[in-house]
Formats: C-alpha cells, sequence, structure tokens
C-alpha cells in the first residue's frame, strides 16, 4: 500500500494575494484582511475600531472603492462606510447594522501548474492520498474526473473534503482507490483551547478500511503557517494544534486503533518546539527517518529543499512504522531554485509559475 501527502496549493482558483511574487506584501495583505474581518465581527464597533477600520481600508486598496485589487467589500444591506468629501466614513455602530463581508479575491491557477499536479498524483499511485490546500470538494472531483482520470487513467473511488476554519478555500481532503473503503470520518473543526478554534483548516480524521479488511486511521493536517501574523501567536498556535492533534492520536490508541497515520503540512520542522509534543513525546515515526526512505539527497519537502524547509510529514504509529518497505519524496511538480535547475521536474514545467506546488509529495510504502 503506498500513502501519500501532498500540498497541491489550490487546482483551479486561488487567493490572488497568495498568487504575487513579492512574499512579505501577500502576508501584509492577508494580515490586514484577517484583522478587518476580526474587528467586523465584533457587535460594537469603538472609536478605535473604527479608526482601524479606515486605516486598513487604506492598506487593501478599498479606500476609494470597495473593489480593490486584492480584496472585495461587499455591503449588501446597509452601509459599513460612505465616502463623501471629507473622505472615509465609518456609519455603521456595530455587525448588526450592516450585511455584507470582506472577502479575498480569487484568480485561475496556471493551467499547466493544475496539469502538473494530476501527473504528480498519478506519479505518485498513492492507494491513499491526504491533500492540502484544495478549495473545494466539487472542485477537486471535478480535477479528478476531467484531469487525473481522464487524462491519466489514474482514479479514486472515494473522494471527500470536509470544510475548514480557513476561508480562503485551503482545506485538507483525502483520496483512496479502489478497494480503500472510508468507514467513517470526523472533523475537528470545532475543537477549542479557551474559546477558540485550534484548528486554522482542520484534523480531519479518517478510518478507512482496506481491501485486506484492516482499519486505518488518516488525519490529514493543514497546521498555521509561519507566514501571516506574528510569529509569536503562529508559534504559539501551531504549538497548540500539534498538542491537540496528540491528544486526538493518543485518544484512538486508547480505543484499541493500531493502524494510524498523522499526515500533512506542518509548516514546521522536526526539531522545533511547536512541534515537540507530537514528534518527540509521542511514540509516532516519522517516515523520513526510515532506512528505507529516499528524500534525494535533499531533506526539505517544501522550495528548494533544505533542511529548513522539512515541513510536509507523514507520521506512523508503530505498527504501521514496522511495515514500512520505501518511501520517498517526489519533486518531479517543484520548481527548484531561481530557474528550475536545482534538480529534475517535468519536461513541461519551462518557469516557476508552471510548478504543480512549491510542495513536493512525500510517500510512504506499507506492506499492510
Amino acid at each position: 500500500m503506498k500513502l501519500a501527502s501532498y500540498n497541491v496549493e489550490n487546482l483551479f482558483q486561488r487567493a490572488r494575494a497568495l498568487n504575487g511574487e513579492m512574499p512579505a506584501e501577500d502576508a501584509d495583505t492577508l494580515e490586514s484582511h484577517a484583522e478587518m474581518n476580526a474587528i467586523l465581527s465584533k457587535e460594537k464597533y469603538l472609536p478605535t475600531d473604527k479608526r482601524k477600520i479606515i486605516e486598513l481600508m487604506k492598506k487593501l486598496g478599498i479606500d476609494k472603492k470597495d473593489d480593490g485589487e486584492f480584496v472585495i467589500l461587499h455591503q449588501n444591506r446597509g452601509h459599513l462606510v460612505k465616502r463623501g468629501k471629507d473622505g472615509l466614513e465609518v456609519v455603521a455602530g456595530g455587525r448588526k447594522d450592516w450585511i455584507g463581508s470582506l472577502d479575498l479575491k480569487m484568480e485561475t491557477v496556471n493551467e499547466v501548474a493544475t496539469r502538473m499536479t494530476a501527473k504528480v498524483i498519478h506519479e505518485v499511485g498513492a492507494d491513499i492520498i491526504g491533500l492540502i490546500e484544495a478549495e473545494s470538494r466539487p472542485a477537486l472531483v471535478r480535477f479528478h474526473d476531467d484531469l487525473l482520470s481522464r487524462v491519466h487513467g489514474t482514479s479514486y473511488q472515494r473522494i471527500m473534503l470536509i470544510d475548514g476554519n480557513d476561508e480562503r478555500g485551503i482545506d485538507v481532503a483525502i483520496m483512496t482507490r479502489n478497494g480503500f473503503d472510508l468507514d467513517m470520518m470526523r472533523s475537528h473543526v470545532d475543537d477549542e483551547d479557551n474559546g477558540h478554534r485550534i484548528f486554522s483548516r482542520d484534523c480531519a480524521e479518517y478510518h478507512v478500511r482496506t481491501p485486506a479488511n484492516d482499519q486505518l486511521i488518516v488525519l490529514v493536517n493543514h497546521f498555521k503557517s509561519k507566514g501571516f501574523g506574528s510569529q509569536t501567536t503562529s508559534t504559539r498556535k501551531r504549538e497548540t494544534q500539534a498538542k491537540r492533534v496528540k491528544a486526538i492520536y493518543e485518544d484512538l490508541r486508547q480505543g484499541g486503533a493500531d493502524n494510524i497515520a498523522v499526515i500533512g503540512d506542518f509548516n514546521d520542522t522536526p526539531d522545533s518546539n511547536p512541534l515537540a509534543s507530537l514528534i518527540q513525546s509521542t511514540d509516532l515515526k516519522d517516515i523520513a527517518t526510515h532506512q528505507s526512505f529516499d528524500d534525494g539527497g535533499r531533506p526539505g519537502t517544501f522550495g528548494n529543499g533544505t533542511a529548513s524547509n522539512k515541513i510536509d510529514y507523514i507520521l506512523l504509529s508503530p505498527a504501521l512504522f514496522r511495515k514500512v518497505t520505501g518511501g520517498k519524496i517526489f519533486r518531479m511538480g517543484v520548481w527548484g531554485g531561481k530557474n528550475g535547475t536545482l534538480f529534475p521536474h517535468f519536461e513541461e514545467i519551462t518557469k516557476a509559475e508552471e510548478a504543480a506546488s512549491d510542495h513536493a509529495a512525500i510517500v510512504a510504502e506499507i506492506d499492510l
């Protein structure tokens, strides 16, 4: 059996702010968008809130009109702001005074990149694959039917995505081949810590029945990134997420489950403090530590494959790790380095924008 984890960075549409070539500015846009939405959700807008709303609208480029380059303000009923000779004024006293939203603008992902994503999944040939940053189940099914199955002849019987907590449409999903049935699934989107949701996306729990009638539980994750918001807040968030996944894993073990895999994009390195509770304080084993694992000479899974970019994982319970027969990092869909010359990639990829993803796929081969 092959088990894989792959951050596809969206299949068809992606927030425009995530498609830029200036990461610092992109991060600032996403941070401002999140900060303004937090204020807009308040029951009452204080004078300090109103001043901050105006400041953020200027930063987001929507002070003159609702439709900006990266975001759009929908004022469907009532008004949040009015624009006049004296400038911008927040006229709503709180969330109940208007109906609308502040949304990120989306744009189409490069067509070649989408085809290369399908090619990566085909070449990996996993029986079970966890997908990170898939925008929706309908998009995932369309991707499967129109590209993966029709073009490459690689088909999956079960395709499932549960909407998570990230409004940008970067959810976690799973696809399984014929014979690997989904017996049960459980979402953890509402798990809380001190009144706050723990998971940025979800820790989706999938119970898979194998052709040999064994049960395999796969926890698909996407932890808080380092790129947006303060580093202190992001680090604390990943630490909380790792501790919660540890608790879920240990509850499953205590309930009698032996075959468990924790996979996904954890956005941090194996020796980092935020991941310590999950990687260093459980009996889970990283597939990358197995003697038969092939990392191609580069331990990282993101970007250029450096050790500091090892952020994608397949962690296996002892019962699964004992049955590992191989594993690898598959980089053929990644553009390595400024000129794409650090390692081989598909010949169809002629520039960075055509890469399937900045993430490599990670694979575990298990004799289950």
